[in-house]
C-alpha cells in the first residue's frame, strides 16, 4: 500500500547520516483522531497500538487491516459520563511479563490490563494510584526497567483544568515516580514543571525526561538507581527554539546506541548520548510521542491526528 507522506529530515550534524536518510519519508500510515498520543509497538503481534486520548480509546494498527478500535474505555472507567478533555490512557508500555500497562488520566492511576494482547478487555489492576495516600494527577508516560520496577512522570493533563490550579488536584507538585515490585512507590523528582516523556538510556542508570512547560520546554536527566528525591540535569533546551513551531518536549524513546528521539517543537528531535542535536525531523503538527520497532529501524510518531512511519537506517 502507498501511503501519503507528510514533514521532512533537517540534518544538524553529520552523525545522522549513520541514522536515517536526509530524503526519508514520513508515512500517514493511519489518520482521524483527535490527540494520537503513547504509541507502542508489540513485536508478539507485529501491531501497533496508541492512544486517541479525549476519545477514552486505545487502537491497533496493522500492515494487514489497517487501524482498528483496541481497547474502550482506555482511561477511564467510571459509570458517569467524563467531563474532562482528556480522560483516556495516555502512555502504552509492556511490563517485563509482556503484559499491557496503561497511564490511565481518567482514572488518575498506572494499571495492568487483566486480559491477553490478543483477546484485550477492559479490565484493570491498579499498580499504584497514590502518593502518600493523595491520588496521582495524571500519570502520564511510563517505562520499566530490567528488574521490574516501574518509573512514570505525573503532569496534570488529565484533570478537568489541565493545570496546577484544579480542584481535584491533591498533590501540589508534578512528579517522577518509581513503583517497586512490591507497590511501594517513591518520589525521585518534584522539581520538574511539567514531567512527561520518560525513558532509560541503555544502562538504565540514568533516565531522560522531557518538561512540556512552554516556559522550560527542557529535557532533563535523571538518576535512576537511588531511591531518594534528587535534582535533574539539564540535558538540553528548547524552550527558545519553539518560535513558530506547534509541539513541546513530550513522548521519547532511546534507542540501544543511545541515540534519542524525542518530539519536540517542529517534530522530532534526534540527540546523541551527551545531548548533541543531530538532525529532525521536521513536521507541520504537534508530535506527542515515539515508538520504535523491535529491530530499531522503524519509527511511529503520533503526530496530533495523524500516525506516522518513519525508516531508519540499519
Amino acid at each position: 500500500m502507498k501511503y501519503k507522506t507528510t514533514g521532512h529530515i533537517e540534518r544538524v550534524d553529520p552523525a545522522l547520516d549513520t541514522i536515517i536518510d536526509t530524503d526519508a519519508k514520513a508515512e500517514i500510515i493511519a489518520e482521524g483522531f483527535d490527540w494520537s498520543e503513547g504509541p507502542l509497538w508489540v513485536e508478539s503481534e507485529q501491531m501497533l497500538l496508541f492512544s486517541d486520548v479525549p476519545t477514552n480509546t486505545v487502537y491497533k494498527w496493522t500492515e494487514e487491516n489497517g487501524t482498528e478500535v483496541y481497547l474502550r474505555p482506555s482511561g477511564y472507567t467510571g459509570s458517569k459520563p467524563s467531563q474532562r478533555k482528556e480522560p483516556g490512557s495516555n502512555g502504552l508500555l509492556l511490563d517485563n511479563e509482556g503484559n499491557l500497562v496503561l497511564c490511565q488520566h481518567g482514572d488518575r492511576r498506572m494499571a495492568r490490563m487483566n486480559a491477553r494482547l490478543d483477546q484485550p478487555e477492559a479490565t484493570f489492576t491498579t499498580l499504584a494510584d497514590t502518593y502518600n495516600g493523595k491520588r496521582f494527577n495524571s500519570p502520564n508516560d511510563a517505562v520499566y526497567n530490567h528488574v521490574g520496577e516501574l518509573f512514570f512522570t505525573d503532569p496534570p493533563y488529565g484533570l478537568l483544568a489541565q493545570n496546577d490550579d484544579d480542584p481535584a488536584k491533591e498533590i501540589p507538585f508534578n512528579g517522577v515516580y518509581k513503583v517497586k515490585p512490591n507497590g511501594e512507590v517513591i518520589l525521585l523528582a518534584d522539581s520538574i514543571t511539567r514531567p512527561n516523556g520518560i525513558a532509560f538510556f541503555p544502562d538504565q542508570k540514568k533516565l531522560l525526561v522531557a518538561c512540556s512547560d512552554p516556559n522550560a520546554a527542557n529535557w532533563y536527566v535523571l538518576d535512576a538507581e537511588d531511591n531518594i528525591l534528587a535534582s535533574p540535569t539539564l540535558f538540553y533546551s528548547a524552550t527558545d527554539e519553539r518560535d513558530g513551531l506547534k509541539g513541546l518536549p513530550d513522548g521519547l524513546k532511546i534507542n540501544k546506541n543511545g541515540t534519542v528521539f524525542a518530539s519536540g517543537p517542529g517534530g522530532i528531535w534526534i540527540f546523541n548520548s551527551a545531548g548533541k542535536v543531530l538532525g529532525k525531523i521536521k513536521l507541520d503538527e504537534a508530535a506527542s510521542n515515539v515508538a520504535l520497532s523491535a529491530d530499531e529501524k522503524t519509527v511511529y510518531v503520533t503526530n496530533d491526528m495523524y500516525v506516522l512511519r518513519i525508516k531508519l537506517k540499519p
